[in-house]
């Protein structure tokens, strides 16, 4: 068995870049000097002045960070240090850290190992799935089981094993904690953009629940669920009448969920997260399993405390075995390289990605794989460049959370930090650009386009903007803009828009003071509200 240990610790090894605190990390925020004092720098923090301090704006909370990486210096700065909740910008962190710890070429491991002996075609024991934190096994809502579960059921096909006499056991151990985000709002229950995190983990933790009327009138409807795991924790008290509406709800994120109303003809679709994770991945294995004509006696359970595993029981850095393991490696899959999976999160502003990755840096990084161990990760890494932490919370990799608190100035340290170092272009790579991605269709027409890279935010009351700029003099600018408490998120991206604008077109020898570049100077007021 020690080879098997060999191969999972190195299934799973990472390498840590070092950062290192900036040479002049008082030059790069906050810094005073001629460049600061110039006609130009003073006409553009009055123009961004009347933006960001503007008496509609009073009742809000901003923060806001410009420096210059190419001169050193700051070019505007607005409460720079005031923690607020960063919205989606929180991915800058989990992406950076992930960067970070685990490099671009990591890829996460899933296994499927197997306490059981084989003899003429039957497995004499269990069936376990492994999980690392890998978010790709299958994408949302696919009709057919993920890719890498076909890619097992194959394997045990090639081992000529026809029955299974045992259970299929979904371990998630590699994970502590509870899977969504400390002040997720109830609201998020059954959203899909909410599904929690896991260690084992398969389409994105949502099940797409397809109800149809039962056989007779009055009776139960019928419950599909795709792309299988009819095993999750559902209760259906909806009922088949001539009229009415299907109701999905739940009452905590690990609660079932409940099916109310009722359904005449046709059916009726829900995509929900999941409320167990490995569980669900399980029985979406034993299904699978099932139809590819191979009989499992036994059921459907799932681990989640690592005293209960036999593999993350086992105290040994990483999930590996030693000599006195029971289990047998059956095959390992491996995800996409991370630096797919990053462009995803900041791309997509994919929140079960980020929460999984979170969790992951944490358990490599500080040794338990949880919201918690990821913040102590990223405490440490921006420890490590002289970033201010005292007002870091960290309640998800994701940004859902309207408890999560980061300043702009922490913002525009890591994107100081991360463009000189090592992983600049990488991470410059991984932010939307404006006007061009999917998802950020701002500042078209501006110099901004297609050249501003940044991270857009959004939830209730709360407006974010990270990234970088290159200026008219192709100098390159390190900003951030939050927003807490305002009445219309759509008028704090106005304004990020026009701040984005006017450092495209910010140069050094000519001072503009009339508003916004590019925008007459009227328009540089605030949209009403």
């Amino acid at each position: 068995m020690r080879g098997l240990s060999l191969v999972i610790a190195l299934a799973v090894t990472v390498g840590v870049t070092t950062l290192r605190p900036a040479a002049h990390a008082e030059q790069v925020i906050g810094a005073t000097g001629a460049a600061v004092t110039s006609d130009a720098v003073a006409g553009l923090r009055g123009a961004l002045d009347a933006l960001v301090a503007h008496p509609a704006r009073a009742q809000d909370a901003w923060g806001v960070l410009a420096v210059s990486l190419t001169h050193g210096d700051t070019l505007y700065a607005f409460n720079p240090s005031l923690p607020l909740a960063p919205a989606s910008n929180m991915k800058l962190l989990t992406t950076a850290a992930a960067l970070h710890y685990l490099g671009p070429e990591y890829r996460f491991p899933t296994f499927l190992l197997t306490d059981g002996t084989v003899s003429d075609g039957v497995l004499n024991g269990n069936i376990l799935l492994y999980g690392t934190g890998d978010p790709t096994l299958g994408r949302r809502f696919d009709q057919q089981p993920a890719p890498a579960l076909r890619a097992f059921a194959d394997t045990l096909i090639a081992l000529g094993i026809r029955e299974i006499r045992g259970d299929v056991i979904g371990d998630g151990s590699y994970f502590q904690g509870r899977g969504s985000g400390d002040g997720w709002a109830a609201t998020y229950l059954p959203s899909w953009y909410a599904a929690p995190a896991g260690a084992l983990s398969v389409h994105e933790n949502l099940v797409r629940l397809i109800v149809k009327p039962g056989g007779a009138p009055g009776a139960r409807p019928l419950v599909e669920y795709v792309p299988g795991g009819r095993g999750i924790a559902v209760v259906n008290l909806a009922t088949s009448q001539g009229g009415g509406r299907v109701r999905v709800r739940r009452f905590a994120f690990d609660a079932p969920v409940l099916i109310e109303g009722g359904i005449g003809t046709g059916e009726s679709v829900h995509d929900v997260p999941v409320g167990d994770p490995a569980r669900y991945a399980a029985a979406v294995f034993r299904e699978l399993l099932e139809e590819r004509g191979i009989v499992v006696t036994g059921g459907v359970r799932a681990i989640s405390g690592e005293g209960a595993s036999p593999v993350s029981s086992r105290r040994i850095h990483a999930p590996a075995f030693d000599s006195g393991s029971p289990l047998r490696l059956l095959a390992v899959h491996s995800s996409t390289r991370l630096r797919e999976i990053l462009l995803v999160i900041n791309h997509e502003s994919h929140n079960f990605y980020a929460d999984q990755v979170l969790r992951a840096v944490g358990r490599v990084a500080a040794g338990e794989g949880s919201v918690r161990g990821g913040e102590e990760a990223v405490r440490r890494m921006l420890s490590a460049i002289g970033a201010d932490t005292t007002g870091i919370a960290m309640k998800d990799g994701c940004g859902l959370s309207p408890l999560n608190r980061v300043s702009a100035n922490t913002f525009v340290t890591l994107l100081a930090q991360m463009a000189r170092s090592g992983w600049g272009a990488e991470f410059r790579q991984l932010l939307p650009v404006a006007g061009h991605a999917a998802r950020f269709r701002r500042m078209g027409g501006t110099p901004a386009e297609g050249n501003l890279h940044a991270k857009t935010g959004t939830i209730d009351a709360v407006s974010a903007l990270s990234g970088y700029v290159t200026t008219a003099d192709g100098e390159l600018v390190a900003f951030s803009i939050l927003s807490n408490g305002v009445a219309s998120t759509a008028s704090s991206k106005h304004i990020e828009n026009l701040i984005g604008i006017r450092l495209a077109e910010f140069s050094r020898s000519a001072a503009r003071i009339d508003g916004a570049a590019g925008v007459p100077a009227a328009a540089a007021s605030p949209p009403a509200r």
